[in-house]
């Protein structure tokens, strides 16, 4: 299966957030996925290209020709294949449509913008795929509160609350993953707060 991850390029972040996403990368490609991702060589984005090379998986990085010209980002040089984009939204649209599976490390605005860019297409009906949050070191527990809020007071259909899952452990978000059924949403619901 081909799995997109989606987390910070920080190089600053704790060890502890480093070493959980390179051996979440490595179960999966040791169970036999791939990584589709933004191809950047640090923060999460490293870790999980390094978890994924170790465990022998095959790597794809999609990343914007600016950020090579630009030298905004490290690229990761091991990666099975590299795309080179024109935009941000073109990187993302091929990682989108690339991706079986989405896995949510902690990482900045970035990341947030990917997350919910892949629920709202969810929410819209334009793909039916795993959407997985890492909430590692209780990193998205403030988030998962305000999605709660943001249900409760009916700007968020309850259906569009069971499109995603948070988990804590890398053996919780494989299994997920792997046993992942879709789930058919009536569209007209989502949209009345049902």
């Amino acid at each position: 299966m081909k799995i997109c991850i989606f987390g910070a390029a920080s190089a600053h972040i704790d060890d502890i957030y480093i070493k959980a996403v390179e051996e979440l990368g490595e179960e999966l490609a040791k169970r036999g996925h791939s990584l589709v991702f933004g191809a950047g060589a640090t923060g999460l984005m490293g870790a999980a290209a390094r978890g994924f090379k170790r465990g022998g998986g095959y790597i794809h990085g999609v990343i914007p020709e600016f950020f090579r010209e630009e030298s905004i980002e490290l690229i990761y040089d091991s990666c099975d294949k590299i795309t080179y984009t024109k935009t941000m939204s073109e990187r993302k649209f091929i990682m989108e449509n690339e991706a079986e599976a989405f896995i949510i490390v902690p990482g900045g605005i970035g990341t947030f913008e990917e997350y919910f860019e892949v629920l709202t297409l969810k929410q819209l009906g334009r793909h039916d795929k795993a959407l997985a949050l890492y909430n590692l070191e209780g990193y998205y527990d403030e988030l998962e509160n305000f999605m709660l809020t943001v249900k409760k007071r009916k700007f968020m259909s309850f259906a569009c609350s069971e499109m995603y899952s948070y988990f804590t452990s890398p053996s919780e978000i494989i299994e997920y993953i792997e046993n992942y059924v879709p789930q058919k949403f009536d569209l007209s619901k989502l949209k009345t707060g049902e």
